[in-house]
């Protein structure tokens, strides 16, 4: 039966097939998770993404993992927040979407995803997470393993509650 996990935990280090990136428009690193899976994947993974010519805000892209566990890792570009009124939730969950795409056409049968769009870009947490489960709740059919991997206990905290999660990890 699939399962949605949460956990508080580095994703540069998880066994999975593919690791989504919280990327932004150039791919070309930043600070955050992206600089993180930079940094963890080697600067291959910054001559692959130079290759990609970058990608809008919304949609995702995919590179090998190199010296990530993962075999894969999508980019997903979510959008800046500026109040709702630039079409940001439709942003963000088309990027969930897109990498979801990305990873079913890799043949991927477990993927995890960072917080997209909650740190420097300032999306409301809350907000955030449930267009995040949405999504995920309406492809994890297609997958063994869909995990929401949190930087922090406030986001973890955020994704049990809206899950109904009581659990202290659901690993």
């Amino acid at each position: 039966m699939p399962v949605i996990k949460v956990i508080q935990y580095d994703i540069t280090a998880l066994d999975v097939d593919i690791i989504v990136n919280a990327a932004n428009t150039t791919l070309l690193g930043g600070g955050g998770v992206d600089g993180a899976i930079q940094r963890a994947a080697g600067p291959e993974l910054l001559e692959a993404c130079r290759k990609l010519g970058g990608c809008p805000t919304g949609e995702a892209r995919i590179t090998p993992g190199f010296r990530l566990q993962a075999k894969w890792v999508i980019h997903a570009v979510g959008p800046v927040w500026s109040g709702g009124r630039r079409g940001e939730p439709q942003l963000l969950e088309s990027c969930y979407r897109s990498a979801f795409r990305l990873a079913k056409d890799a043949k991927a049968r477990s993927i995890a995803f960072p917080c997209i769009s909650t740190g420097v870009y300032r999306y409301p947490k809350e907000d955030a997470a449930r267009i995040a489960l949405r999504v995920m709740r309406e492809n994890d059919k297609d997958f063994r393993s869909v995990v929401a991997c949190c930087f922090d206990a406030e986001n973890a905290a955020i994704y049990r509650k809206l899950l109904g999660s009581t659990a202290k990890e659901d690993e």
